[in-house]
């Protein structure tokens, strides 16, 4: 028993201790090693090595970076209003009796049943969420898919007296959309993975404890 107790007590510690992430591939990747050229034809103009002078310089290769401006603004709001109501009514007269038992059910007979019923319910319900995020963020050209679209990935770490704050994002960019400074939106990033993580005291206490969460997990109620 107390081997099992050993075995388990790890993994609910680190589980308890990790937040769940939503960023599923690399945040950064090396540029590809830049062809090689074998001859120099004499002239200024070098294939391997030009920058045209009125080409916009933004990312199109791996490990070109590109500024990712944070604009993220989510409200969601619901409202319902349900409202139900049945009534009924039932009512029986009678009268007789009994020729071979005069007297004993003549009451019975002659008197009259009657009933009513209702029935109502009534329910409203309202939510709403609003987030906003902004910020911005360097990320660095992962891959090229075979349409011309990016695949990018970024990371920052800053450390404020032990406090620290890490920032990912990750997705596909349209090079059309990318605008003249190399920025783009994040409304503009496809599949868009985008997280925001802090570590330190601070975090630790706003955090449930992994014990609390074990009995949050396990009660039915």
């Amino acid at each position: 028993m107390r081997r099992l107790i050993f075995a388990i007590l790890p993994p609910l510690l680190l589980g308890a201790c990790v937040a769940p992430s939503v960023i599923t591939q690399p945040t950064t990747a090396k540029p590809q090693q830049a062809p090689v050229v074998r001859m120099n034809n004499g002239a200024i103009f070098q294939a391997g090595t030009a920058r045209y002078l009125f080409e916009e310089p933004v990312a199109r290769n791996v490990g070109d970076t590109l500024e990712i401006t944070i604009e993220e603004k989510l409200s969601t709001s619901n409202q319902s209003n349900t409202g139900t109501s049945r009534t009924g009514s039932v009512s029986m007269n009678g009268s007789g009796s009994l020729p071979y038992m005069p007297g004993v059910l003549d009451k019975f007979l002659s008197s009259s049943v009657s009933g009513t019923g209702s029935n109502t319910f009534a329910g409203k319900g309202n939510t709403s969420n609003s987030n906003t995020f902004t910020g911005a963020l360097t990320v660095t050209v992962i891959d090229i898919l075979p349409n011309g679209n990016l695949m990018v990935g970024g990371e920052k770490k800053v450390n404020v007296n032990g406090e620290i704050n890490n920032l990912r994002l990750t997705g596909v960019v349209n090079p059309r959309e990318i605008k003249a400074g190399n920025t783009i939106s994040s409304t503009k990033v496809a599949d868009a993975r985008i997280e925001q993580v802090g570590e330190g005291v601070i975090a630790d206490s706003i955090s449930m404890a992994w014990l609390g969460r074990f009995f949050l997990s396990v009660l039915p109620l």
